[in-house]
């Protein structure tokens, strides 16, 4: 079952942190992994209720919790995490997907 790994980002040092943007992408891709959305800075998410102001705010898609776990614990996107966590804070969790038929759920397309 797909999972998403979900992510609130607040950066404090923006040009630190391009290093971190430049080469996370590949450890996710590394581990089938993709981006579903992302919102790349403060305000760039529409909020259409509630108080919640997103900084980094990023869903990333897995085929499984394993792979997920397993890209999250990969020596590469720890060393990755290192650079982020050097020049930020935030909030990183895991979702699971809702089972087709429990829910209005929709088919992925060829696009990931």
């Amino acid at each position: 079952m797909t999972v998403y790994v979900i992510a609130n980002i607040n950066v404090h040092d923006a040009e630190g942190y391009k290093e971190y943007s430049a080469s996370v992408w590949r450890t996710i891709a590394d581990h089938g992994g993709w981006y579903v959305g992302r919102a790349g800075a403060v305000g760039d998410a529409e909020i259409v209720e509630g108080n919640f102001q997103p900084g980094r705010f990023v869903i990333l898609a897995f085929e499984s919790r394993e792979a997920a776990h397993t890209w999250y614990n990969s020596d590469e996107y720890k060393a990755a995490a290192a650079i982020r966590k050097a020049h930020s804070d935030g909030d990183v969790f895991i979702i699971d997907e809702v089972p087709a038929g429990n829910a209005p759920t929709r088919e992925w397309g060829d696009w990931r």
